[in-house]
């Protein structure tokens, strides 16, 4: 397909594709789609190799939030059952930070509801930073606390935050159907914010709200403007009690297709598959890790997500590994102070013959049903 060999060529280029380049993506078939995960995959590993970067949530305090986001379970006035708490001390999301790490995570993702952080809320998180990085100095923390105030990222910076997060969610054009209490350009201004104080940005979208291909076009092309180091591409959990409780737009196919086009628009940039990834790729996700090169293990904020076993041996199966924390993450033309062995345009090696996997004696069951036997066939 002319498409896709355009695609490539200016992915491995770094060259941005047309708007109607991206919504020709968007617009592929499902017989194609193996083509364009193919496509995607060849830019993929020319930037990131085979790894995988784990990231780790830990909400500090859930629910309760005076914004109305109509997607968000924690929203004013959402009536999801989900678990409301008050800040977690620091020595609390120290210990569940601990968790992330021990299962791989190389970031740590200190996130909390509310329009914006107090000052005493920059320096209750700011504790928190230091205790997580004390535990584990090599580790990543990026904080995610709503919109800024001046002043407060270059706080978090000075605590040891390497990373903020604030997603732009959608288009401009579209941004004042989901939320009335804050504007697209509050949101643009803290990633600014935060990229002035020498943090590294990280922002995305959310996907499945109903919005148009234009529209996921928009907002893309808008983050590939803002330049942040990573984008999480989260898929909505269409919570009852929110009033996007009916949105089930989302297909495994079209969720791979939009992820596809986010790795052509950002060819070197952490691409991560973020919220909802379970719920709309479900057996699908392996296919995902040929676009994306970062995933969130585990938990969610109010969700729950695949078992982080689970997700380490999905990695595993899908021929990926897990990205070392003394491995840098971004190329070395992005500030990342080199690539390692495993980007595309690193010297290349002699291939090490495959190791013979172990025998995983827990993968065979005995069949116990069905023919011969009193009980009922697995069918």
């Amino acid at each position: 397909m002319d498409l896709l060999n355009t695609l490539v060529d200016k992915g491995l280029r770094r060259e941005l594709p047309t708007r109607e380049e991206a919504l020709a993506v968007l617009a592929t078939s499902d017989d194609d789609l193996l083509d364009v995960v193919a496509a995607a995959g060849k830019v993929r590993r020319q930037w990131f190799g085979r790894r995988v970067k784990l990231n780790y949530l830990v909400n500090l305090k859930s629910g309760l939030c005076p914004e109305d986001c109509s997607y968000c379970s924690q929203r004013l006035g959402s009536k999801a059952e989900i678990l409301k708490y008050t800040w977690l001390k620091p020595d609390e999301a120290s210990k569940a930070a601990a968790a992330g790490v021990a299962g791989g995570a190389k970031r740590v993702c200190l996130v909390a509801s509310g329009r914006g952080p107090t000052d005493r809320d920059v320096d209750r998180v700011s504790k928190t930073i230091e205790a997580i990085k004390d535990q584990n100095e090599e580790v990543e923390v990026c904080a995610c606390l709503g919109l800024l105030s001046g002043g407060q990222a270059e706080k978090l910076r000075a605590a040891g935050a390497d990373a903020y997060n604030h997603n732009l969610n959608t288009s401009e054009s579209t941004y004042g159907k989901i939320t009335s209490t804050h504007t697209y350009a509050d949101r643009v201004d803290t990633v600014q914010q935060a990229q002035a104080a020498g943090l590294s940005a990280c922002s995305g979208l959310i996907a499945g709200m109903g919005e148009s291909d234009e529209d996921l076009i928009d907002v893309v092309f808008a983050l590939r403007d803002l330049d942040p180091d990573s984008v999480p591409v989260n898929f909505l959990i269409p919570f009852e009690g929110t009033p996007l409780a009916e949105e089930w737009n989302l297909t495994p196919q079209r969720a791979l297709r939009i992820l596809a086009m986010v790795r052509f628009v950002c060819p070197d940039v952490e691409v991560r598959l973020a919220g909802g990834r379970e719920v709309h790729l479900r057996t699908m996700q392996p296919l995902a890790l040929h676009l994306v090169n970062s995933i969130f293990l585990g938990d969610y904020l109010t969700s729950e997500g695949q078992a982080g076993q689970s997700d380490l041996e999905m990695i595993a199966d899908a021929g990926f590994e897990v990205e070392g924390t003394d491995t840098t993450t971004l190329p070395q033309h992005r500030g990342g102070g080199g690539c390692a062995t495993a980007c595309g345009d690193a010297p290349a090696e002699t291939e090490a013959a495959p190791e013979v996997p172990a025998a995983r004696t827990d993968l065979v069951s005995v069949r116990r049903r069905g023919a011969g036997t009193d009980l009922a066939p697995n069918a």
